[in-house]
């Protein structure tokens, strides 16, 4: 068996399994570590697979930040295990219809793309690791990005930048009743009477 088909099949099943755990667990901790698992797993396999800037971008994005915010967002909230068990028959209806809805979406999806491909008696694995002198995914896409599409690049970073200036602009709350050390006034005051000696009687 070939490295590249092992490894896939290792990162699918640790895949698979992360993801059941996500779904089975009733800490709220454990199932964003285990979701956190299942990103680092298909971060993996677009890797093997050949996308390299999808699986950086997972790695950055997913990983980085939205599952390490609902983390400290579930570990500040100090959400316990849930008390009251619900009945498995009376939610195993809605799983059904949800399963079969997603089913029903991949599967238009997948007779909509021409896969002959797939129909040919032997199928080629390309091993990338032979594929280093090529030109990667992430050079294509930055070549595209910062050339054609630089002035879009730029102005979703000028955005980006409002954003983040606006976000903390709304949060700093000036509070008239707290007492602030004013600088100025401690540097522009006189060095005389800042000193005081008294005699003390025995």
């Amino acid at each position: 068996m070939q490295i590249d088909i092992f490894l896939f099949i290792v990162f699918s099943c640790f895949a698979l399994l992360s993801s059941l755990m996500v779904i089975s667990l009733s800490n709220a901790v454990h199932s964003v570590l285990f979701l956190i698992l299942v990103f680092c797993n298909i971060a993996s396999l677009l890797l093997l697979l050949g996308a390299e800037f999808l699986s950086f971008m997972l790695l950055i994005v997913y990983v980085g930040a939205i599952a390490v915010l609902f983390l400290f967002v579930v570990m500040m909230l100090n959400i316990k295990n849930m008390s009251v068990k619900s009945n498995f028959f009376s939610i195993f209806p809605i799983g059904i219809i949800i399963f079969f809805s997603l089913f029903n979406q991949l599967f238009s999806v997948f007779n909509q793309l021409n896969l002959t491909y797939l129909k040919q008696g032997k199928l080629i694995w390309i091993s990338w690791i032979s594929e280093n002198n090529n030109i990667t995914n992430i050079q294509v896409i930055g070549n595209v990005l910062y050339t054609k599409y630089c002035f879009l690049f730029i102005i979703s970073g000028l955005i980006l930048l409002v954003a983040m200036i606006g976000a903390i602009v709304l949060t700093m709350h000036q509070r008239i009743d707290v007492h602030k050390q004013k600088i100025e006034l401690q540097l522009n005051r006189n060095s005389e009477g800042s000193l005081k000696f008294l005699d003390l009687r025995n």
